[in-house]
């Protein structure tokens, strides 16, 4: 009572008021703070986080330099195209190479870029980059550095790598041998023909009347694409016939557009995509001349 008189009661109410209150603030103060410390060690792990992806970066891009820099100091000494008489003659002057070292020359298929024998990358040290640039290719070399090429086949061998006495070129992976078929496939065109070695002995072909593409949009889009299809369709079954009735071949080789190949490719030994065009027996000629055309890169 006293207290209420002399108002202290109310002096003591509002002591405890700003005590709740300075209370309430430190607590606030303290969370801020170990969010602030939070921070700083969120700001310092992203730092160093920034720093690391900064080196390796770096690194990178020296990796890259180097190699940008070892593949523009490389070149391919001569790029020429065989076929024919050419191209026989010069895997005859490859086969005619001996040496008295059973182990003096390399011969290897090597397919992709990805699939560099380490037989090869030893031996062509900085000039691997060409021989990845050349695959799929069959690449020999000898120990002096005398013969070294990369020889795209046509017909691709098994991955091998082996030193030797001899280059190993089989014939049959570079120029037409034996009796086989030979087709083009293309969406509006088919032609056969069998062959004995590089002669044509027999032949058949017929084009389809198939609608260029379509491209007003709508319903009759999806009639007119779907009428296409049928056409097709149509082309690519009389195709299968065709190809269902070789006999007495060594192996079946099609080319064509890559959007009909896989639908024909259970009647083939060999595919490869080919841009021939026109009517059917010009065009499986143009097919069978490209087909076997040797790229040969001199490294």
């Amino acid at each position: 009572m006293i207290d209420r008189l002399l108002g202290r009661a109310e002096l003591k109410e509002r002591i405890e008021e700003l005590e709740e209150e300075k209370r309430h603030l430190e607590r606030r103060a303290e969370a801020e703070e170990e969010r602030r410390s939070d921070a700083v060690a969120d700001r310092q792990r992203a730092e160093e986080r920034v720093n690391e992806l900064e080196h390796r970066i770096e690194s990178l891009e020296e990796r890259l330099d180097r190699a940008e820099g070892t593949e523009a100091s490389v070149e391919f000494r001569r790029v020429s195209d065989l076929r024919g008489p050419r191209l026989a003659d010069a895997l005859d002057r490859f086969r005619a190479v001996e040496s008295d070292d059973p182990e003096g020359l390399l011969t290897a298929f090597v397919p992709d870029a990805d699939s560099v024998p380490e037989t090869v990358a030893d031996w062509f040290g900085d000039r691997t980059a060409l021989v990845r640039r050349a695959a799929p290719a069959v690449v020999v070399a000898d120990d002096t550095g005398a013969a070294s090429a990369a020889l795209s086949p046509p017909i691709a061998p098994d991955p091998f790598d082996e030193w030797s006495d001899r280059f190993r070129l089989d014939d049959a992976w570079f120029r037409p041998t034996g009796r086989f078929a030979f087709a083009l496939v293309r969406a509006d065109t088919f032609a056969l023909g069998t062959y004995e070695g590089g002669e044509r002995v027999a032949y058949e072909g017929f084009s389809s009347d198939v609608k260029e593409a379509h491209s007003k949009g709508g319903f009759s889009q999806g009639r007119f694409e779907r009428r296409r299809e049928g056409q097709i369709d149509d082309h690519l079954d009389g195709a299968n016939e065709a190809l269902a009735g070789v006999e007495n071949v060594d192996r079946t080789i099609v080319v064509g557009e890559r959007s009909v190949l896989g639908r024909v490719r259970d009647h083939a030994d060999v595919t490869d995509v080919s841009d021939a065009t026109g009517k059917p027996k010009a065009a499986l000629e143009d097919a069978f001349r490209d087909f076997w055309t040797v790229r040969v890169h001199a490294i």
